[in-house]
Formats: structure tokens, C-alpha cells, sequence
């Protein structure tokens, strides 16, 4: 039957011919974001962090690099240590935000930003400088 295909076809497109378009012309205009929303920016608080590198062991991908060195206060305030390198790949990063949950100290947040588009992959290394203005 090839009218009747016809028919179902135009049929779908009255239908929607009337509803309003959803698309936004983004550079111009943006989207209100979810309060939940996990975007790429990662937040910092390097003065909460003790270097126990939670959050790079329950990386699923194994994505954040933590070098530490044992602080010369670190007797006498427990386990503390200096944070030499703290790197987070976001190239390969999946946003589950399960490093996260996994830090005791609450040192290590998501943000809401979305555009951290580079033209190469070595750009998308978020360095410990880079986290330290981020917090």
C-alpha cells in the first residue's frame, strides 16, 4: 500500500508542524542547567585534601594521578601529606563522579561547566596549577 505509507508520513508531520521547536542557537543562547548536573570542571580544595588519593583508586579508568610526599607536620597531624601532582585526564574522564563520593574530606567537587573543547588531547590534562585556581 503506497498511499497509506504516504498518509502515516504526512500525518506525522502535522502533527508536528504545530509544536515549537526545542533546538536553541547555542553560542547566543543557553540552556538552564539541572542543579545536578556533572559537567568537566573539577573543583579543588587543596586545604581539605590529605593526599589518601581515594579518588584516583575508585577511578573506574584509572584517570587521576596523585604523587605524594610525606609532610614534615604529618606525625603530628595524622596522616597528611603534600601533594606534589594531582592530575585529572578529562579526555578519558566518563563524569560518573564516583571519585567524588570516594573522597572522606569532601576536597574534590564537580562543576557545571561544559565547554573545555581543545584542539589536542595533551591540553585536556587538568594540572594541579589549574585545579588550584579552580577552587
Amino acid at each position: 500500500m503506497y498511499g497509506l505509507g504516504m498518509a502515516k508520513g504526512l500525518l506525522v508531520t502535522l502533527k508536528n508542524l504545530t509544536k515549537r521547536p526545542f533546538t536553541v542557537q547555542y553560542p547566543e543562547e543557553r540552556l538552564k542547567q539541572h542543579p545536578r548536573f556533572r559537567g568537566e570542571e573539577f573543583v579543588w580544595y587543596e586545604e581539605r585534601c590529605t593526599g589518601c588519593a581515594s579518588c584516583a583508586k575508585y577511578c573506574p579508568l584509572g584517570i587521576i594521578k596523585i604523587v605524594t610526599s610525606p609532610s614534615e607536620t604529618a606525625p603530628l597531624q595524622g596522616d597528611k601529606y603534600l601533594v606534589e601532582v594531582f592530575d585529572i585526564d578529562i579526555s578519558r574522564c566518563m563524569f560518573c563522579g564516583l571519585c567524588v563520593e570516594a573522597c572522606p574530606y569532601d576536597s574534590l567537587f564537580m562543576g557545571s561547566g561544559f565547554e573545555q573543547g581543545q584542539y589536542s588531547r595533551k591540553q585536556m590534562v587538568i594540572s594541579i596549577d589549574q585545579l588550584r585556581q579552580s577552587g
